[in-house]
Parts: C-alpha cells; structure tokens; sequence
C-alpha cells in the first residue's frame, strides 16, 4: 500500500480512536492517528492520504472544519464523518458540506469496514486494487456521462453537478418533468462514483401497488404470508454495493415513506417475516416530477424524508429550454433506434424537420421525441426525415406551446355555462362530467400519452389509469403511445 492510500483517524476519544485503528490495521490498512483539528491539519498539510475519517465533535472545533479544508485546498481526499446516534441534521450538514459518507455513534464495525472499503473503491476483505487497474473506471464514468446528449448550458450545469456528487455518497434528489432523462441522469451519477461497477437498481414507485410496496422493498421470508413459497431478496438487497434509484419518489404512500426514512436511517432493512434486520450498503438516489416541498406543505409527503433525500438537489431541465441541443438528442435517437431495428445507414433529420421540432414545445420532452423519431423511421424509409415524416401537430413553443396552451383546463366552459343556469340537480354527477372532460383534453393535448398527461394533471400514471377506468375513458390509441 502506497502512502496515498493511507488513512487519517481524528478522534478525541482514545478507546474509540483505538478502536477504529485496529479494525483498519486487521483490513491491511497503512494509517495515521489525531486527537484535534489542528494536529489533523498538520498532517494533512504534510501529506496526503486517501481517506479522514473524522468525528463530528472535536476538542478544538469541528469535523466539518477539515470538510471545508479540503474543499478550499482542492484536496481529493474523501471525508467519512462520525456523528452523534440520533443527529440527522449533523449528518446532511455533512453530506452537504462534501462528505463522501458519515457513520452514527455507536459504531457498528461491520457497517465501519463497508464504508470506509467503499471509499476506496474495493471490497471488505480483498486486497486494494492496483493502480493500473483503475483507468478502466475513468473510461466507464466518461461513457456514463457521454449518454447525456446536447451541450446547451443547462445541461453543461447538470454534468458539472454529476461531476461533483459522483464523489460522495450524499443521497440526490431529480427534479424535473416526465421524460426529461431523470433516470438516465442517476445512471451518469452512478457512473461517475466509486460504485460504478456495482448494481443499479431502478425501481418506479408509481407502478408499485401498495400493498405490495414492503416486500418489493425489503424482500420477505417464506411462509411470510400466502403465496411466499420462497425467501426473496427486495430492491434494497439487490442493490447491495451500488445504487438504488427510486423513481417518482413522490407517489409513494404514507406509510411506506415512514419506512422508507428507518430503513435510510438504520442502514438496514427487515424482510417481511423477518425477526432481525439486515445491514445494506448502498447510496440512494431519488427523482419525481412533483414539487415535494409543496408535497410536505399540503401533508402528503413527510419533512424528515424530504429533509434525508433532498441534500443535493439537480434540476433536469424540459426540453423546451435546451432546444439547441435537438441536433444531438435526435442524432442520438436516432443512431439507437436504428441500430436496435437493424436499419443501415442511419436517418438523418433534414433542415426542416430540424426547424419543425424547433417549433414544437414537445410537453412529453425527450421521451415524447424518442416516439417521435421511432414513428417517422418506421414510416418513412427514407435516409433523410422530412418535416412530413414527424407528424406533429400545429403548435409552436413559447406561449402558445402545447404545454402552455393547457392552462384554460382549470376553467371549462361548461363550468361557466352551468353557473349561470344555476346550481347541478346532481353534483356528483356533474363532477364526474367536468373530470372527465378534462381528463380527455388532456390527453388529446397530449397525444393520448398518460403518462405526460396525467403530469400536466398532478396526477400519477396509476391515478390517471384508475380515474380513466371509474369515468369509463378507452381511448383505442392509448396503449399504442403511452411511454409509461
């Protein structure tokens, strides 16, 4: 082991700081030790080392003093922050000041060890790998961010962002529009952390049913209820070592999300069935289309879950505000399409279908011209796709963009006209009636895909789904567009 791979342990407790030494030396670890921060500061000034491990409190000031040390010297070492038992608010403030993760006092020595091989990108137990072994990481982290098409400067804020957070454990909170690339943005933050060739799990909360949400989440035991013919690992489990990204986070019910927070609390999760928990080492990113602030106010979203995913927050921008980069996106697009068709040369887009795409305000965003572009190639043939090819309905961005031009939903013309003839003989009648006007332009506005509609609606692609089976909407060319 080189001496840039060695650890540095700041604790002002000898018992813990001897404990934390020889669990690392039993790992085959090379480490120095300090009791404060300026005995830390004068190490890390006369050399470098790979990991600081740090307490919160310290004789002379602050674990977060060392954080904002290293970030002020550009140091590359990676910070593990130990906070008191209880103290969530200590552990964002760290993660937030650039902490690659923190444990909880007491210690649990195996979660320890876990940490701290992460950290260092290997496994408890194996040796560290060679240097020479690592530029195959550099090369999978470049592709993960080469996915992410176009070079406005919204999306050069986002990969400067992915950059940035790749290097920590801090949990990501997506923010952004159905079919803005969320995932595929957790994909690149995946792909940019020490984590990159472990598991990422995607799970979409939205398509869940609830009463199933537990044991999709934390598996369960056999015999835990019937059916359960077999021990079965959830999403947690599966995504041990890497990444589990929860989609439309904000769909999740109420009771789920309290679990949700113990299990991201604990580090550890209970199968249904189980008597113990199970310890799980894994970062957790989130994304919705939803305002989960405006979630909390309204009590549909618990605070300490919002406060325990929100640390870092990036904002996936529309495609209508980084329309520059529809050269890229398409060319992309289409380059897969095509590839996964089999069709050979690729299409190109023509001047004008270029400019018609400019035009259009696309309210499903980058999936909705992925439908595009899949359409026009099956039906045209050609090596270049004309405007005609696109099929897209008269509408410009802007204003007077599709999505824009929605807002009179909140104000049906039928609600004006039964005012002045006076209140309903049957309300919940008439309430169904206005809902189910509403729900159909939504979808024409939308070109009957649900998923995009039922965002401009707040609505889920699960409630849009029930509410169109209670109104009786079958709209023959949904199931054939829907991107959900």
């Amino acid at each position: 082991m080189t001496a840039n791979d060695r650890l540095l342990v700041v604790d002002d407790e000898p018992d813990l700081r001897t404990l934390y030494e020889l669990t690392l030396l039993r790992e085959g670890y090379s480490l120095v030790s300090a009791e404060t921060v300026a005995e830390a500061m004068a190490l890390l000034q006369s050399e470098r080392f790979a990991v600081v491990i740090t307490d919160m409190r310290l004789p002379d000031g602050s674990g977060l003093d060392l954080l904002a040390w290293l970030e002020q010297q550009g140091r590359n070492e990676r910070a593990i922050v130990i906070t008191a038992h209880g103290s969530a608010e200590n552990a964002v403030e760290a993660l937030k000041a650039g902490a690659f993760d923190y444990l909880t006092k007491p210690v649990d020595l195996r979660q320890f060890r876990s940490v701290v091989a992460t950290a260092l990108g290997r496994e408890p137990g194996r040796p560290a790998p060679r240097r020479e072994e690592a530029a195959p990481r550099a090369s999978s982290s470049s592709g993960a961010l080469a996915r992410l098409a176009g070079r406005s400067p919204a999306m050069e804020q986002v990969r400067e962002l992915i950059r940035k957070v790749g290097r920590s454990m801090a949990p990501v909170l997506l923010q952004g529009e159905s079919g803005t690339g969320k995932e595929l943005v957790a994909r690149a933050i995946h792909g940019e952390g020490t984590r990159a060739n472990q598991p990422f799990i995607a799970v979409n909360c939205g398509a869940i049913p609830e009463q199933l949400l537990e044991a999709e989440f934390f598996g369960y035991r056999k015999g835990a209820f019937t059916g359960a013919s077999e021990d079965r690992e959830g999403f947690f489990q599966a995504a041990q070592g890497g990444t589990l990204f929860l989609d439309e986070i904000g769909d999740l019910p109420l009771a789920m999300q309290s679990k949700l927070l113990r299990a991201i609390q604990e580090r550890s999760v209970r199968p249904v069935g189980a008597v113990s928990e199970t310890p799980v080492n894994l970062r957790l990113l989130s994304a919705t289309h939803k305002d989960l602030a405006a979630e909390v106010q309204a009590g549909r979203f618990r605070q300490d879950l919002y406060y325990r995913l929100n640390v870092i927050q990036i904002r996936v921008p529309p495609l209508r505000e980084r329309l520059a980069d529809l050269p890229d996106i398409g060319t992309s697009l289409l380059e897969r399409i095509a590839r996964d068709a089999g069709v050979h040369p690729v299409p190109r887009l023509s001047p004008g279908a270029l400019a018609r795409l400019s035009a259009y305000a696309f309210p499903g965003n980058v999936r909705e011209l992925e439908n595009v572009l899949h359409r026009a190639l099956a039906l045209s043939g050609a090596s270049e796709l004309q405007a005609e090819d696109l099929d897209l309905p008269d509408c410009v961005s802007g204003e007077d963009s599709a999505f824009g031009g929605l807002a009179p939903l909140g104000q049906p013309a039928a609600a004006a006209a039964e005012e002045e003839a006076g209140l309903p003989l049957d309300l919940t009648q008439y309430l169904d009636e206005v809902e189910r006007r509403v729900l159909l332009r939504a979808l024409a506005e939308y070109r009957f895909n649900r998923t995009a509609a039922g965002a401009r609606l707040g609505l889920s692609l699960r409630q849009m789904r029930y509410r169109m089976a209670r109104l009786g909407i079958q709209v023959d060319d949904c199931e054939a567009r829907d991107a959900g």
